[in-house]
């Protein structure tokens, strides 16, 4: 009798880590120490959480905009360039170790000192860029931080024996169009990335009359996330890796700091969680929430066969002669006023140079 096994079992880790708060070159070298250690803990992907390198700008949702341009500045001097040494460090430590990563950044355009994305890479087991995108929309008081991104980003890409591999960052998890984006391309495994915490009301006193009613508008961090993720699985017949920042100390104290009254708001969020769900919206190997570390799960990827059986909504679940979904791919910022000669066609020529040193430089050490 034939094997029923044909697609790829996986080992993913899942870092709910904080970063060195707006200290790229510190971050970079913890991120490398991470994928160390995922590696070395056989993982084949390692996933780290939204715009981890050098932080997620939380400062925006703590004081008015007229009081944090000292901040923002900071940030832009220390966010990333596509073709900068920092991505490719993490390139070479993924190659070293032979090991998928997903790493959220914030990164800098090329055009712009202050314009800023939300961004994330996909790096290969030979230190390759399998795919780069910007979030799509800032959410809430995230546009007075970043830039939107477009649809360059919305692929599933087969990473061997990671499986077929699609992602999203924070809220577009929650737009059905850009998850069905994914689920039409035949994704098996899906990326989801949130921040440690995420504000939405000020602080209301535990003795305050309304008290009840000030917390219970507070956004719900773990139920609103892994519905999100769950929902997604159970739709799409995949596996999802759910990965949370961490805040530790020193950025809570350092937000304080800048945003004196925010001490009490910060204290009383709950932080997010770090965890793995199967294709029956199920969860499935280690979590972790409210403290730092790296948790895994080993995911076999057959299991996202049988319950298409059921609803496959990509295939004989649908039909595609009643709805009809465009997505538009062109890369959308200032470069692109120069129809296809300007620096974009440079970044994907030194990057396709990177990627044939790399691959080169890994062919020869083994």
């Amino acid at each position: 009798m034939a094997s029923t096994s044909w697609l790829p079992k996986v080992r993913v880790a899942a870092c709910n880590v904080s970063p060195i708060f707006l200290d790229t070159a510190a971050t970079v070298q913890k991120t490398i120490a991470l994928i160390r250690e995922a590696a070395a803990n056989k993982a084949d992907l390692v996933v780290f959480p939204e715009t981890h390198i050098p932080a997620f700008p939380l400062w925006a949702a703590l004081s008015a905009p007229i009081a944090n341009h000292a901040l923002f500045n900071r940030l832009a001097s220390q966010s990333l360039l596509l073709r900068g040494p920092e991505i490719t460090s993490l390139r070479r430590a993924c190659r070293d170790n032979r090991i998928f990563a997903h790493v959220g950044f914030n990164e800098r355009a090329e055009s712009s000192v202050g314009c800023i994305w939300n961004s994330a890479i996909l790096i290969g087991e030979r230190g390759e860029v399998v795919n780069h995108w910007r979030k799509l929309v800032p959410t809430f008081w995230e546009k007075l931080v970043w830039a939107p991104g477009d649809g360059r980003g919305l692929r599933v890409v087969d990473g061997g024996r990671v499986g077929r591999v699609g992602g999203l960052i924070c809220g577009e998890n929650t737009n059905p169009l850009a998850r069905y984006s994914l689920m039409a391309q035949g994704e098996q495994l899906h990326i989801s990335t949130y921040p440690p915490v995420w504000p939405t009301h000020s602080y209301t006193p535990p003795s305050s009359a309304n008290a009840s009613e000030g917390q219970a508008k507070q956004y719900p961090n773990l139920s609103a996330n892994f519905t999100r993720t769950a929902a997604h699985c159970f739709e799409a017949k995949c596996f999802a890796v759910q990965c949370a920042g961490y805040m530790d100390k020193s950025m809570r104290d350092q937000l304080v700091a800048h945003a004196p009254d925010s001490a009490e708001l910060l204290d009383s969020l709950t932080q997010g969680e770090s965890c793995f769900v199967n294709p029956r919206g199920e969860r499935i190997g280690e979590s972790i929430q409210g403290q730092e570390g790296v948790v895994y799960a080993d995911l076999d990827l057959n299991e996202c066969v049988a319950p298409k059986q059921f609803h496959d909504v990509v295939g004989g679940y649908q039909r595609f002669d009643v709805f009809d979904l465009k997505v538009d791919r062109k890369r959308m910022d200032a470069e692109a006023i120069f129809d296809g000669e300007g620096v974009e066609e440079d970044h994907l020529s030194d990057l396709q140079q990177l990627d044939d040193e790399l691959v080169s430089y890994g062919k020869a050490a083994t």
